[in-house]
């Protein structure tokens, strides 16, 4: 059993008694990373008492051998896929990716299906994919910020700033108009 199962089988039972969800566990470097998450979203309290509870339960355990620094934490609004799993769960969003080899290493689209052997993806040229999780290096959910303002609109807070130009062409008040 490698160091991440016996991480994820001391802790799984105690998050799952808190309707938490192990996401992933990464090993490396000296750093153990877990990440959690919850339907309804995990907040700050959450990662507190995670991370008392996990230190804790992994003190007692010692499930790796030497120092190492624990970080609890959620996966983000970008988050990693590793496994059928995560994929299966990104179904419909943007995704970015590395393959393992091809002319096009690096993919970027919508995932469409997600099953035990690999993903569908629609990539933005709008060209169907078919890829073997064994034949992704790397990926993760790309979060999109929303539209991007029209041509020529400013913001509410440059349209502010230009207002005031407008009103002043110095934007300050002069002496007159303080008292």
């Amino acid at each position: 059993m490698s160091a991440n199962e016996r991480v994820r089988a001391a802790i799984e039972p105690w998050l799952a008694s808190r309707d938490l969800e192990l996401f992933d566990v990464e090993h490396g470097a000296g750093l153990l990373r877990i990440l959690i998450d919850r339907a309804a979203g995990v907040d700050l309290e959450a990662i507190a008492e995670a991370t008392r509870a996990i230190s804790a339960i992994l003190d007692d355990v010692d499930p790796i051998p030497g120092r190492y620094t624990l970080e609890i934490s959620t996966p983000g609004l970008e988050r990693p896929l590793r496994t059928p799993t995560h994929f299966a769960g990104a179904v419909g969003t943007k995704v970015i990716l590395k393959a393992l080899s091809g002319e096009e290493r690096r993919i970027a689209g919508t995932l469409t299906a997600a099953d035990v052997d690999g993903i569908t993806l629609t990539t933005e040229a709008g060209d169907e994919r078919r890829l073997a999780y064994d034949d992704i290096e790397k990926a993760r959910t790309v979060f999109e910020w929303g539209p991007a303002p029209k041509p020529g609109k400013g913001t509410s807070r440059t349209k502010k700033k230009k207002k005031k130009k407008a009103q002043s062409p110095s934007g300050s008040l002069s002496g007159e108009q303080r008292k």
